[in-house]
């Protein structure tokens, strides 16, 4: 089992950035898949990025491609999301998330989630 902790979020101005962290502990880090989703009140949880697990295959979402990346330190066990340009399309509470097994998309196939933090992108 692992458990995950996310950081990093906040309320920031349309065009800036953050950075979101995620810190696992528990079984061998090595051995996750780890993705990002989010979440607006009244919506389904959406796919946003996901990392392989030694960071070789990364996928992400129309949305945010060439403005969000994805990587992870398996040396500090953590998974990053590295926002950049955000819009006010983007404000929502994300959540890192981990599963064994081969790398996907949907929240359904994932085994372990944190608490999630709240992003909110101001126009």
């Amino acid at each position: 089992q692992v458990q995950l902790v996310e950081s990093g979020g906040g309320l920031v101005q349309a065009g800036h950035s953050l950075r979101l962290s995620c810190a696992a502990s528990g079984r061998t880090f090595s051995s996750y898949v780890m993705g990002w989703f989010r979440q607006d009140p009244g919506k389904e949880r959406e796919f946003v990025a996901v990392i392989s697990r030694y960071g070789v295959n990364t996928y992400y979402t129309d949305s945010v491609k060439g403005r969000f990346t994805i990587s992870r330190d398996n040396a500090k066990n953590t998974v990053y999301l590295q926002m950049n340009n955000l819009k006010p399309e983007d404000t929502a509470v994300y959540y890192c998330a981990a599963r064994v097994g081969a790398t996907l998309v949907s929240p359904s196939q994932y085994d372990y989630w944190g608490q999630g933090t709240q992003v909110t992108v101001s126009s």
